[in-house]
């Protein structure tokens, strides 16, 4: 489990000789085993967020702590390994590879450790309303089920913290509150941190704390109690 501290962060990005501030001067705290969301509108700087706590980007100023330790200032080598120890990413369009099948698609995340735990990714599978689907290939699985392969996999190495970038955006109301469901259930039944990316603030349901962002500023952080 990982408390992530986020102190001061800013990021600026360039559009030819323009700067873009994505993110100015953000600071939040979360606890271990906490899930919280992360709202606001398109082009708030949320992506841009979860992309600095998954050390997939570098901010200019400030710096991100989780589980202790601080992860701004890795080397790429120890960023990649970091990544695959201690973060689970969940992308809107799945990122499923084509040409494996549900139970390959969880196994990848295994192969840096080399132990690729068959059984464990059965389980997953089944923990996710999958298990008849083993076999199939993401082009035989409705964007529900991608979805929910995608959350087996982002839990796969235990990772201390879960970051998803707007997981249901694709999905119908339906099946958006299912894989909301399934991604909450498996965060609490295994103490992980979740940052959750959504515009519906009712998509999950309990929630820990709510992290309002807009045009690159945390405009609001809410305490909810979880009930």
């Amino acid at each position: 489990m990982a408390s992530v501290v986020v102190r001061s962060v800013t990021k600026t990005y360039r559009r030819g000789q323009r700067p873009i501030t994505a993110l100015q001067d953000v600071s939040f705290e979360m606890s271990q085993g906490e899930v919280a969301l992360l709202v606001g509108p398109s082009g708030s700087g949320k992506t841009t967020l979860l992309n600095l706590i998954a050390a997939l980007d570098y901010p200019d100023r400030g710096e991100i702590i989780v589980g202790g330790s601080e992860i701004t200032r890795l080397s790429r080598s120890a960023a990649a390994r970091y990544r695959n120890e201690q973060v689970g990413f969940i992308f809107q369009s799945y990122n499923l590879l084509p040409q494996l099948t549900a139970l390959e698609n969880i196994l990848l995340p295994m192969l840096p450790k080399r132990r690729l735990d068959r059984r464990r990714a059965v389980e997953l599978l089944d923990a996710v309303g999958l298990g008849d689907r083993v076999g199939h290939r993401p082009s035989e699985l409705s964007g529900g089920e991608q979805q929910r392969v995608a959350i087996a996999r982002a839990v796969a190495n235990e990772p201390a913290i879960i970051l998803a970038d707007e997981p249901t955006g694709n999905l119908d109301d339906d099946n958006a509150h299912k894989v909301a469901g399934v991604l909450s259930s498996a965060c609490r039944e295994r103490g992980k941190s979740l940052i959750l990316v959504t515009h519906n603030r009712e998509m999950i349901r309990p929630v820990d704390r709510v992290f309002a962002i807009r045009e690159g500023s945390l405009t609001a952080i809410e305490s909810v109690l979880a009930s």
